[in-house]
Parts: structure tokens; C-alpha cells; sequence
């Protein structure tokens, strides 16, 4: 027998559907396009359900992939696709910027990894290190702070509670971007400097220096079989000097490699969510 049509239409409005409805519309990104002077970037950016304004992270992913590990491991959209539903899930806004050469931006200019592995390749680690440098305080951390404009004149976000958050070279301008953005709210530094800490002393000088302005709460993340530990553990011992508000967390190993340990935010989230979105909240302002 048909059901009648006021129950059916009752049904489909039970809080269960609606409340999945929300829960698929809040997973699905929107792609953006983010102008930096005479460069186009793109994004994407995910949303919690409702209208906010919402807290809102702009996430700094790392120095991109070469064209052997994109055959490997896939496009770089796939790390937003798996960061960005977290984020939305508890109630940020998420813009996950594709910087030059990367991901959706892939046709403008090469990417940083590309860039450092020919210097390295043609000049050696030194050179390597310059270059990376030099598009750390260069073009990426233009790139990054034009998200950072783009995210705060989204009308669905508070512009006065953003947090960073980045990862391995996205780390290490995160925390270089917050020396110069005292606004933001809060810093997550995941796997920061993996490759880089132990190979540049030139970078390790220029992070702790920066350490004294960063005026944000700092969390810095690293699971145990990162390919170095080493730029949690000094930023650690720096803010606790400077008496700063941060936090420090090495997790156990995951998986069986050094690219696996950095890999963590990516293939570890059951394991730091938890603690991320504790520290997200206590120092963001409160949400309605």
C-alpha cells in the first residue's frame, strides 16, 4: 500500500534525513579562485553546516609532489580531501590554497619542490637551501597571505578568529607567516621542517628567530619516525623560554617509514584529531 503523502513528506523532513543533508552539504567543497597581484590561484574551501560566522583555518600544505611521487601517490587534492571534512566537521571553515605549481594552481610557475630539487640536483644542498629560503620569505609567503586576505573577506567567516595551519614545508612558512600576521588566533605545525631541519642551518636560524614574533598559541606536531623531530622539539624549548603558549606532541611511529611518519596529519588523524580540535578551541573564540 502507498504510503499517504503527508507522512511521506513528513519523513522526508525527520531530523535524521535533514541532519544528513547538512552533513553531505558541509563535506563538499567550494572551488575558488584567489588573486595574488597578476598570479590566479585556486582553492578549495570546505564548510561546516549553518551560516556562521565560523572560525576559519587557511591551511599551508607542503612544497607540492614531482612528477614521480604524483604518479605514485595521486594528485595533491587529495590531501585536501582529507583534511578538509575534519575541519568542517568541527565547525571551521577550511581554505585549503593550492600555491603556485601545485594541485588546481599546477600552471603557474613550478612548483617549490621542483625548484629545490634542480638547485640541489645542479648546485648542491647549499644552493638547495637558498632557494628554499628564498621562496619561503619569496612567492610562497606572498601566495600564502593572499589566501590569508581571501579567507578573511569570506562573508560566512569571523575575520577576526583564523587560525594556521600547515604542513612540513607549509610548516615552516606557517610559522615564518605567523611572525607577521599577529591577528591570527592559533598555529598547528604538523611535521614541520621534516626534511629540512638537520640539512639548513640557515632555515633553523630563521625560524627560532622568529620565534619572539609569534604572538599566537602554538601547536607542533611530529610523529616519532618523521625524518626529523627536530623543529618541534627546538621551537619547544625557544617559547618555553620566551614564555610563550604552545604545546608539544610526538606521537608513535605510523607506518614503517620516515615518509610515512611524515605523512602523519594525513594518514594519522584519528590519532591527533582529538587533540587538535582541543587546542583549536580553547583559543579561538567561542562558536554560537
Amino acid at each position: 500500500m502507498n504510503k499517504p503523502a503527508a507522512l511521506t513528506l513528513a519523513m522526508l523532513a525527520s531530523p535524521s534525513v535533514a541532519t544528513l543533508a547538512r552533513a553531505q552539504r558541509s563535506t563538499a567543497p567550494d572551488t575558488v579562485v584567489v588573486h595574488n597581484g597578476p598570479v590566479t590561484l585556486h582553492g578549495l574551501v570546505f564548510r561546516p553546516a549553518g551560516s556562521g560566522p565560523f572560525p576559519a583555518i587557511l591551511l599551508n600544505h607542503g612544497s607540492g609532489r614531482t612528477a614521480e611521487e604524483l604518479a605514485r601517490l595521486g594528485p595533491y587534492e587529495g590531501q585536501a580531501d582529507t583534511l578538509g571534512p575534519v575541519f568542517a566537521r568541527h565547525g571551521y571553515v577550511l581554505l585549503f590554497l593550492f600555491r603556485r605549481g601545485v594541485g588546481l594552481s599546477a600552471g603557474q610557475e613550478p612548483n617549490a619542490i621542483d625548484s629545490m630539487t634542480r638547485a640541489l640536483s645542479a648546485h648542491g644542498q647549499d644552493v638547495r637551501n637558498t632557494v628554499q629560503l628564498q621562496l619561503l620569505q619569496g612567492r610562497e609567503m606572498s601566495d600564502a597571505r593572499a589566501g590569508l586576505a581571501f579567507l578573511r573577506r569570506l562573508p560566512d567567516v569571523d575575520p577576526h578568529d583564523i587560525a594556521l595551519v600547515g604542513h612540513s614545508f607549509g610548516g615552516s612558512l606557517t610559522f615564518l607567516m605567523a611572525a607577521r600576521e599577529p591577528d591570527i588566533r592559533a598555529v598547528v605545525i604538523f611535521s614541520g621542517a621534516g626534511y629540512s631541519w638537520d640539512r639548513s642551518p640557515e632555515l633553523r636560524r630563521r625560524l627560532l628567530a622568529a620565534a619572539a614574533r609569534v604572538r599566537a598559541p602554538v601547536f607542533l606536531i611530529h610523529a616519532a619516525n618523521d625524518y626529523s623531530t627536530g623543529m618541534g622539539t627546538a621551537l619547544d624549548a625557544r617559547l618555553q623560554q620566551l614564555g610563550r603558549a604552545h604545546r608539544l606532541k610526538i606521537y608513535p611511529p605510523i607506518g614503517h617509514t620516515p615518509e610515512d611518519g611524515h605523512a602523519f596529519p594525513l594518514i594519522g588523524v584519528s590519532a591527533w584529531e582529538p587533540d587538535v580540535f582541543s587546542f583549536l578551541d580553547e583559543y579561538m573564540r567561542k562558536r554560537p
